[in-house]
């Protein structure tokens, strides 16, 4: 009776175990369950680290858009008073002085317009940007009870 020589499996092939292709024994039940918990684990962190850092760029995006809108208020007023003003002149001297006011006034409206602009920009960019962590946690759980009963299907087999 000749028996042929099998080579063993490359490591990470089903019925392979350890370093290297050398075969241990099955992990015990327990230990399936406490690899499969610290997998889940693991997930979970992933999927809060993910949230945080999806929910600073949201912060920082609204952060900036408000700073912008701010300072776009903040020109407005100027504007305002100086558009006011020169109106005010206008209705009391000549030409050149409320003309100046108004140069002056129409230059910080279309700074403000452009701050407007880009403060709104960086609003809508920020909204678009809200973490969503329990869809990553659905994928991860669908991955997590397909490889299960993948699994639990081979095991099935194999036996």
């Amino acid at each position: 009776m000749s028996e042929t020589p099998t080579t063993p499996p490359p490591p990470g092939a089903p019925g392979s175990y350890g370093q290297g292709g050398a075969r241990g024994p099955q992990p015990t039940i327990g230990e399936l369950i406490a690899g499969i918990s610290e997998n889940i684990s693991g997930l979970v962190r992933g999927e809060i680290a993910l949230a945080k850092a999806k929910g600073k760029r949201m912060v920082t995006n609204l952060g900036l858009g408000v700073g912008l809108l701010g300072a776009a208020g903040v020109l407005a007023l100027f504007a305002l008073g100086l558009f006011l003003g020169g109106i005010r002149r206008l209705l009391a001297l000549a030409l050149p002085l409320w003309a100046s006011y108004l140069i002056v006034a129409l230059v910080l409206f279309i700074i403000v317009a452009i701050l407007a602009r880009l403060g709104v920009k960086h609003l809508k960019k920020g909204r678009s940007d809200v973490p969503a962590p329990q869809e990553g946690l659905r994928s991860s759980a669908q991955t997590v009870k397909s490889a299960v009963a993948s699994g639990l299907r081979k095991g099935g087999e194999a036996r």
